[in-house]
C-alpha cells in the first residue's frame, strides 16, 4: 500500500480514522488546535488503509491508528504523544 507518508511533501504523520469515532475526532481537534500538520485517511473509504490498520492491530480495525513518516505507528495515542513524535521527526520544537 502506498501511503501519504511516502510523498516528500507529506506531513510527518498520517491518521487512520473513521467519521464516527469520538477518539479520532478528539485527536483531530487537538492536532488542529496545536497547528500540527497531518494527513487523514478514512478506513471505511479505503480498503488498503483498513487492511494496513488491521495488520498492525492483530486483525482488529482499531482507530485512530497513526503512522509516522519513519514507518513507526501507534494505536489510539494521546495528542501530546503525536505532537512530540512529529516534532522529533521534523526537527521542530513542539
Amino acid at each position: 500500500m502506498t501511503s501519504p507518508s511516502d510523498s516528500v511533501d507529506s506531513p510527518a504523520v498520517t491518521l487512520y480514522t473513521t467519521t464516527w469515532c469520538p477518539f479520532c475526532s478528539s485527536l483531530v481537534e487537538n492536532l488542529d488546535r496545536s497547528g500540527t500538520a497531518y494527513a487523514r485517511i478514512d478506513v471505511e473509504e479505503d480498503a488498503d488503509a483498513a487492511a494496513w490498520v488491521e495488520s498492525v492491530n492483530n486483525g482488529n480495525r482499531v482507530v485512530p491508528t497513526v503512522m509516522y513518516a519513519d514507518g513507526s505507528y501507534a494505536t489510539n495515542p494521546p495528542a501530546g504523544q503525536v505532537r512530540r513524535r512529529v516534532a522529533e521527526l521534523t526537527g521542530e520544537a513542539e
